[in-house]
């Protein structure tokens, strides 16, 4: 059976790299050729998998730019937030599927292969269960869930709250509550050491792109 390659699309290294390790059982169905951060895909890929962590939802000029990119057969949104009008959006901008990130890796490689294949773009997964919290994400030794993590990664990037909400898709109410919880976790009282705390824990983006990147040998 011909592999799916896959270029993971993310500002994040630890992101990428842990998204990657979440499809490592699934080597004989997906091909991760191409992790990319702050760069264009570069080499032939059947799907890229663009995770909007701490990133423009696929409503923006990123999914589209992927979208006409002529080395990209198909983009997948991958994103926490998966209300109908975002969906439509990124459907619309010229994504070909849309993921959620509650899915566990057998569900989102099964997404993976239907959006290849042409069939059902949109994959919520069942909303009665909890998400699945998979991947890795800047904070997490110290804490921080996915959503947290993200929120401060958009604040060490300078956003206000109000930029916050509408890049992550939250009320500022949330973005509120989530900024307290960071405070918290991460032992700071202000705005200002959280971003210093950020910058040197790993919360800007990174400049780099992992080309055909190598499986870890199996312990």
């Amino acid at each position: 059976m011909q592999r799916i390659s896959v270029a993971i699309v993310d500002d994040y290294e630890v992101v990428v790299k842990g998204l990657a390790a979440m499809l490592r059982t699934y080597l004989n169905v997906i091909d991760v050729v191409e992790l990319d951060t702050n760069r264009q895909v570069a080499c032939h890929v059947d799907i890229a998998l663009y995770d909007t962590f701490a990133a423009a939802q696929g409503d923006a000029p990123d999914v589209h730019d992927l979208a006409v990119n002529p080395m990209v057969e198909k983009v997948a949104v991958y994103s926490w937030n998966v209300d109908d009008d975002l969906v439509r959006a990124a459907l619309a901008n010229g994504a070909s599927g849309y993921i959620s990130k509650g899915l566990p890796a057998y569900e989102l490689v099964a997404a993976i292969k239907e959006i290849h294949a042409g069939g059902t773009a949109v994959h919520r997964g069942a909303g009665a269960r909890p998400p699945v919290l998979a991947g890795d994400w800047p904070g997490r030794e110290e804490g921080l869930t996915p959503r947290e993590s993200e929120v401060l990664a958009l604040l060490t990037q300078g956003l206000s709250n109000d930029e916050i909400a509408e890049r992550a898709h939250l009320s500022v109410n949330s973005v509120k509550t989530h900024l307290r919880t960071c405070y918290r976790r991460i032992g700071v009282g202000s705005r200002t050491t959280a971003l210093l705390w950020g910058i040197e824990h790993g919360f800007r983006p990174d400049h780099l792109r992992v080309r055909h990147p190598e499986p870890e040998p199996e312990m």
